[in-house]
């Protein structure tokens, strides 16, 4: 039997990466460079960067809806955005929060903004305002969509940009607290009325402390923030050309939910390349620097 795929669920990380090549020139236009990073830099002054991330929920916001956990959902996105600015090197400043839907519910809308406010009190980052759009002509009944902007500031001497990055370098990963939220347009092609959802919606984890924590004791050169494509596709995304990595896949211990995934028919190769197998973060640092080291550079 030929396992399920994220593409048959009807999304491509093929298209989505020509859809960024096609907006990098547009992009570039504006004075931008480093398009395709986790998070976009603007200079602030000779000595600090603003550091920018944008995202949403994405399709786990149907199933936490069915579930009943709409705060849980806010405190995804407050992860996830925050996440991608930690890439960087930054410390979160402030969030920003669009909620959108057929029909505004208030009950619904208070859940996500509270949970999104959660993570943001928990990293020390200002929940400084959002918007809400109600747009029955765009949404179908019952249906919305949460999404967020962090912002950050790094100083240049503390940024992190894997242009250090070499062969021999080791990869530590850091643990995920199962999916995230990446791959939810498959999940819900496996999924029926009933699911687990303690096994399936654990929240997006924040790396903010563990973060800080490698960086006071080690060379961090580069860190990647694993979403969808996987943690190779996101560990490419931070190092510098000609520089390969190579990941023992047994190094650590996946989390329920991908035995979940085996069971489902979904196969190795594709929990590869669209899920995180219980790796959020991956970061590079010198070799013999420990921790879980899950790879090595080449």
């Amino acid at each position: 039997m030929r396992g399920r795929t994220y593409e048959e669920a009807g999304v491509s990380l093929a298209a989505a990466d020509e859809v960024v090549e096609r907006l990098r020139a547009a992009v570039e236009s504006t004075g931008t460079t480093g398009f395709g990073a986790f998070a976009g830099l603007f200079p602030l002054d000779e000595r600090r960067l603003l550091a920018a991330s944008t995202d949403s929920v994405g399709s786990k916001l149907v199933l936490s809806r069915r579930a009943g956990r709409l705060r849980d959902a806010g405190r995804d996105l407050a992860a996830h955005c925050i996440n991608d600015v930690l890439t960087c090197g930054a410390e979160p400043l402030f969030f920003l929060d669009y909620v959108a839907a057929h029909r505004l519910d208030l009950e619904q809308v208070a859940e996500l903004v509270e949970g999104c406010a959660e993570v943001c009190r928990e990293a020390g980052c200002a929940l400084i305002g959002g918007e809400t759009a109600e747009l029955p002509g765009v949404y179908r009944d019952e249906e919305l969509d949460f999404a967020g902007t962090c912002v950050g500031l790094v100083e240049r001497e503390r940024l992190v940009d894997g242009s250090r990055c070499e062969p021999g370098d080791a990869v530590l990963g850091l643990a995920s607290s199962g999916l995230h939220t990446n791959g939810f347009s498959l999940v819900r092609e496996l999924v029926g009325d009933d699911f687990d959802a303690d096994l399936l919606l654990e929240p997006h984890r924040l790396y903010l402390d563990e973060v800080r924590e490698l960086r006071a004791r080690a060379d961090v050169k580069a860190l990647a923030h694993v979403t969808g494509g996987g943690i190779l596709g996101n560990l490419v995304r931070v190092l510098p050309d000609g520089v390969g990595v190579e990941i023992d896949w047994d190094a650590w211990k996946r989390p329920p939910v991908y035995a979940w995934l085996d069971a489902q028919g979904v196969e190795e190769e594709e929990q590869r390349r669209v899920f995180n197998l219980g790796i959020g973060m991956c970061a590079v640092v010198p070799e013999g620097t420990p921790g879980t080291v899950i790879g090595r550079l080449r």
